[in-house]
């Protein structure tokens, strides 16, 4: 459903999806889940969260420091692990990298659902 401007232009109102708020991260997260299957849909992801970040209000701006940090940390430590690949604990820890992802990004799903913010957006961990 699309909403003409109140000025009386004719350019019209996106859904929403790309816009900062509720819907746009819940895509971001979706996103970086896809990733584990399309790679490419991760970088999407994070780029929609820094072209939204600081324009949220409220509890939605912890989301986006929440997926950002998911992303980099992620792949800080996915970086680690393939680097420790060689002494064979490297896989080991890329399952822990992957369910920690995850994780963290069922929390903001789940967050976002009941419309709360993250507790501790700048958590390492969970």
């Amino acid at each position: 459903m699309s909403d003409i401007h109140e000025k009386g232009d004719d350019v019209q109102k996106t859904d929403g999806w790309l816009e900062p708020g509720p819907t746009n991260i819940q895509v971001i997260y979706i996103l970086y889940l896809v990733g584990f299957v399309i790679g490419i849909s991760a970088l999407v992801g994070i780029v929609l969260a820094y072209i939204n970040r600081g324009k949220a209000s409220g509890w939605v701006e912890t989301h986006y420091v929440w997926a950002i940090r998911t992303f980099w940390i992620g792949l800080l430590f996915g970086f680690i692990s393939a680097l420790l690949m060689i002494v064979g604990i490297g896989f080991l820890l890329m399952i822990a990298v992957a369910i920690w992802a995850v994780v963290r990004c069922v929390i903001g799903l789940q967050a976002v659902g009941r419309r709360e913010p993250i507790k501790n957006p700048q958590s390492w961990l969970i």
